[in-house]
């Protein structure tokens, strides 16, 4: 345990970040990329066995890998990178597994991200982010072109639950982490109401 300690400290130390919206972009981004190793495997165990085109999903792995830095440059820069990655994976790999893998799907969390992580007066941002995820879809679903993978039918239907169930567990991971932010906050207001009565 104590072999493990240390370097579970160092990543919690690397995604720490005083403001909330902050340290919850920080956490989302490490914990797609710590995944993003594993989609090879669920691909070779759930799909087949042709997992050539998995190996360029790494290809985002630094951006994601790199929101906390960027935040602690910038925090609205870095909160901003977590969904422009995920957008740009996205689109990479579509153009590898074609639309037919409904990998597309991930492009609702990363507008869902985009509303959460913005402040009332960083509307804008969020705004242009998710309509970049949205318009995406819109002008880019018909001109990938053939992909760089080839399934069958079977294939591509097992690739696409995996993906759907992919796309739906981060989606409520997220809302699992504001939830807590909007619990702590909930917390903090009844505190400090106490304190104005007592």
């Amino acid at each position: 345990m104590s072999l493990l300690a240390n370097p579970i400290e160092t990543v919690r130390a690397y995604a720490r970040h005083p403001d909330p919206r902050v340290a919850a972009a920080n956490v989302i981004a490490l914990v797609v990329a710590s995944n993003q190793p594993f989609y090879p495997l669920y691909l070779f165990w759930l799909v087949s066995d042709d997992i050539t085109a998995a190996w360029f999903t790494f290809l985002s792995t630094p951006f994601f890998l790199a929101v906390p830095a960027v935040s602690r440059w910038n925090d609205t820069a870095g909160r901003a990178l977590l969904p422009l990655a995920g957008i740009g994976n996205t689109v990479l790999s579509a153009w590898l597994f074609g639309t037919a893998s409904a990998v597309e799907v991930f492009l609702i969390p990363c507008g869902v991200i985009s509303l959460l992580l913005f402040r009332p007066r960083e509307r804008l941002v969020a705004l242009a982010i998710t309509a970049l995820a949205f318009g995406v879809f819109l002008l880019l679903h018909d001109l990938y072109g053939p992909p760089l993978a080839h399934y069958d039918a079977a294939e591509y239907a097992a690739l696409s639950r995996l993906n759907l169930i992919s796309a739906s567990t981060l989606t409520a991971f997220v809302a699992l982490i504001f939830s807590g932010i909007l619990a702590e906050a909930e917390r903090s207001s009844n505190a400090a109401g106490d304190k104005k009565t007592g």
